[in-house]
């Protein structure tokens, strides 16, 4: 089976700037045939780069890459419920979405389901498309078992069926800030203390040992979730699409390392000591693809 690479959206706060060069390069150099873009965790960070979407759209598709307008995962204020009604009303563009109510405003149009709304068994799967879901990104802390029977479902059923493979993984989402709380700050007033972590804001235990990472409302992974030398297993079970979730690092490194794995022209050891050649800033994990504690990395069997 072909496998697709796909990148997530950009779930930090960075700079307009910043993430202007980011896709432009992705453009570029990035061997993806899918981007994921839009705001995912704070609807306060949308004024920042709302003017900059288009165009950034613009040069991603004339690059040849599809895109796909991705959802917020937390809808509360009625200003998010009508950034997302208004999200899931543009014609242009496949929809991601990232939140129940988002699947309210679809209203039985096509669109799909991201890694942040909780599908966990076939039943979930076929419910949501019968709704009109027709792709579906799993949550990342999903083991191989129960991706394969997902994956069967999904084939079953004729919508497509998405796994990350690289990036930090969402572990918990929350209606409150506990990046401004650390600051001494409210959520409404939080001035923006998130953009002074462009790779999220780590957390160690009393013991010094690096624990988890925090990016506004959202918990994440200290480590690196890397499933590149599990490519043939992710085929084999019937998964089309691997994300890799953008980190700030060299992600056209990254990206190019998953396309020679996908395209057959290197091994799995070998691209395995591609990606830690890269100097990555965090270790890579793979224990929730094992069914194990997420931060562990279990070695192939041969």
């Amino acid at each position: 089976m072909a496998l697709a690479l796909t990148l997530g959206p950009i779930p930090y706060h960075w700079s307009a700037e910043e993430k202007r060069d980011f896709y432009a390069r992705i453009a570029d150099e990035a061997p993806v045939e899918v981007v994921y873009v839009g705001e995912v965790i704070c609807s306060k960070r949308s004024p920042f780069f709302d003017r900059e979407l288009p165009e950034v759209i613009e040069r991603l598709e004339r690059a040849g890459k599809k895109v796909v307008l991705a959802s917020l995962a937390e809808v509360i204020l009625k200003r998010e419920r009508a950034m997302t009604a208004a999200l899931i009303e543009s014609p242009d563009h496949e929809i991601e979405i990232n939140n129940n109510a988002g699947l309210f405003h679809a209203r039985g149009r096509q669109h799909r389901i991201g890694p942040l709304i909780n599908v966990y068994n076939e039943h979930t799967l076929r419910f949501l498309a019968a709704r009109g879901a027709t792709h579906f990104t799993l949550p990342a802390e999903l083991p191989r078992e129960a991706v394969a029977v997902l994956a069967a479902a999904a084939r079953d059923i004729g919508v497509g069926i998405e796994v990350q493979v690289f990036g930090r993984a969402s572990l918990a989402l929350s209606a409150r800030c506990y990046h401004a709380r650390a600051y001494g700050r409210s959520k409404d007033n939080c001035q923006f203390v998130c953009e002074e972590h462009p790779d999220g804001m780590p957390l160690k235990t009393l013991a010094g040992a690096d624990f988890l990472v925090i990016n506004g409302i959202q918990t994440l992974s200290a480590g690196y979730v890397s499933l590149v030398d599990r490519i043939d297993e992710l085929r084999a079970i019937g998964v089309g699409h691997c994300r890799l979730m953008p980190q700030r690092i060299d992600m056209v490194g990254v990206a190019a390392v998953f396309a020679q794995r996908i395209g057959g022209a290197i091994g799995p050891d070998e691209a395995a000591a591609r990606l830690l050649a890269l100097d990555l800033p965090a270790p890579l994990a793979n224990g929730f693809w094992h069914g194990v504690a997420g931060e562990r990395r279990v070695a192939a069997v041969p």
